[in-house]
């Protein structure tokens, strides 16, 4: 049994929304909510404006294993995403091999099984990600595939997405599609800005996402099934989300907290921890996503966590790697952004977008929580890395707000 003692609970749209409470915790599900509960047999669980909600869920996680294990091991990950307060994880094809049938589903559901932290894997939506061929996207859903997609890889073949959403919608599958024009984008590496045009680098321009986002808002207007649009950077990306969904209720769209939080002035120093894909943008398109955020076109947030062991970005920036850690530091990144309630909804909206039922903080119910304290305020550096690898983009940066752990699975993650 475990007892939360003193806690205030954030669930907007129940009667217990802001008030403190204790919960008592037994066989995995909350047994009671009150006021000085007591249980001699209970571990109990105490800190100092001790935050609880339903379980955070990230829709874009990376890790190494299985075939790069030197960079970040499941073992590894699935701790860092519950001391990150995440008790659902979206893991993306991003391994070797890549599940692209049942038997890959499988295989990643059995390493992850009996852990505190629910591993959902995505499927490859074509066949080694070349955008040739679909893979077995069916048998994967019914293996438990959550979506499909070529991770940060472009349908650059539009009869195939058009094909695969067709399939895909007969089962109620979901397909997500990287927004970039290849041939736009180029060999591209940063943003085309003010900031980086004096920067000696290859630019790719906003455009690139803006062309491949209208192109898919189409094709999936056209066959009515489920697309998801990932990591979305651009106000004129957010423009186009914001009017097709006036018209359509089958499109989604992410952001990720790198792009909430960061612009293109991180690069200035040529760091390669802000070499991140989609590149980094401007100021101006930095607050064109958060203001998309708060009026509800972007329909959730993600760490986009991809770790990468320091011989992939200890090198000249041309060299380096993509992509950036981020489990540890998106709760004190939105919290520096939002207040509370919209940190909360916006890192539990992807249950909804991925058609998976939501928690409820209730008796009876299964306790999916995460626990948070809101006003704590640091430095984020690296001791604050639980990742094997350490390639943050927001290293030195000021946040707002630690994670300290999660009760999920009948288990109990504390980081207090």
């Amino acid at each position: 049994m475990i007892l939360l003692k003193n806690v205030t609970i954030v669930n907007e749209g129940s009667s217990l929304h802001l008030k403190k409470r204790d919960l008592l915790i037994k066989n995995g599900k909350i047994h009671q909510i009150a006021s000085n509960l007591t249980n001699e047999d209970a571990q109990v669980i105490s800190k100092e404006n001790l935050h609880v909600s339903i379980g955070w869920m990230d829709s874009s996680v990376c890790f190494g294993e299985p075939g790069f294990e030197e960079r970040q091991t499941l073992k590894n990950g699935i701790d860092t995403a519950a001391k990150s307060g995440f008790t659902t994880i979206m893991l993306n094809p991003n391994n070797q091999p890549n599940p692209q049938d049942a038997s890959g589903i499988n295989y990643l559901k059995g390493k992850a099984s009996n852990e505190a932290v629910t591993v959902l894997p995505v499927g490859n939506f074509t066949i080694n990600q070349e955008g040739e061929h679909l893979a077995e996207l069916y048998d994967m859903q019914k293996a438990g595939a959550i979506s499909f997609y070529d991770f940060k890889k472009s349908i650059n073949n539009t009869n195939l997405l058009k094909v695969g959403l067709q399939y895909v919608k007969s089962f109620g599958g979901i397909i997500q599609s990287y927004p970039q024009d290849n041939h736009l984008a180029g060999k591209g590496m940063v943003n085309e800005d003010d900031t980086t045009i004096h920067l000696g680098l290859k630019n790719t321009p906003a455009i690139a996402e803006e062309v491949q986002i209208a192109r898919d808002i189409q094709v999936a207007a056209y066959t009515g099934a489920r697309l998801h649009i990932p990591t979305i950077t651009t106000a004129a990306s957010v423009l186009l989300i914001k009017e097709a969904k006036k018209k359509y209720s089958n499109i989604t769209c992410s952001v990720s907290t790198n792009h909430l939080f960061l612009n293109t002035s991180s690069l200035t120093d040529f760091n390669t921890h802000s070499k991140i894909q989609p590149p980094l943008r401007d100021e101006k398109n930095r607050n064109a996503l958060l203001s998309g955020l708060k009026n509800g076109v972007i329909d959730t947030v993600t760490s986009d966590h991809i770790p990468l062991n320091v011989e992939h970005k200890a090198v000249e920036f041309d060299q380096a790697s993509y992509g950036s850690i981020g489990l540890e530091s998106t709760y004190g990144v939105l919290q520096n952004l939002l207040h509370t309630e919209k940190t909360i909804q916006a890192l539990t909206s992807s249950y909804e977008v991925f058609g998976k039922e939501k928690p409820q903080i209730k008796v009876g119910e299964i306790a999916n929580l995460s626990l948070f304290v809101p006003d704590e305020k640091y430095t984020f550096e690296k001791e604050h890395i639980i990742s094997s690898s350490k390639n943050s983009a927001v290293l030195g940066k000021k946040l707002v707000g630690r994670a300290y752990g999660i009760i999920n699975n009948k288990k109990l993650v504390w980081n207090g």
